[in-house]
């Protein structure tokens, strides 16, 4: 999955819970929720606080589904409020290659 297909799939599936995500899927996602907030805080704050509350379901959504795709459930999110020890987990757990699991086909990676 590149670029282009990572957004396009994630913002069809706006807040769709269910299914995988594969890891390249999450984080080309990642990069471009990262690159649109700072760019468009260069412009404005205004316009990165807009754009950060209108991605922000779909990067839940697609945080679930990663989680997911280790066999773990969305709800494992909530580890982010965490400070510092959350993230790491967090971190560590979205890195993971995809394993079998009950929430569907896993997704296949090529990476």
């Amino acid at each position: 999955m590149n670029f282009s297909d990572s957004i396009q799939t994630c913002l069809r599936k706006y807040a769709d819970f269910t299914g995988t995500a594969s890891r390249p899927e999450f984080w080309w996602f990642f990069l471009f929720l990262a690159l649109g907030s700072a760019i468009l805080g260069v412009f404005s704050d205004k316009l990165s606080l807009v754009f950060t509350l209108l991605t922000l379901l779909p990067n839940i959504a697609v945080n679930a589904r990663r989680l997911h795709d280790i066999d773990r459930s969305g709800w494992w999110q909530l580890v982010w409020f965490i400070p510092l020890i959350g993230w790491i987990v967090m971190i560590y757990w979205l890195v993971q290659p995809s394993q079998p699991n009950r929430y569907g086909a896993g997704a296949t990676t090529t990476v």
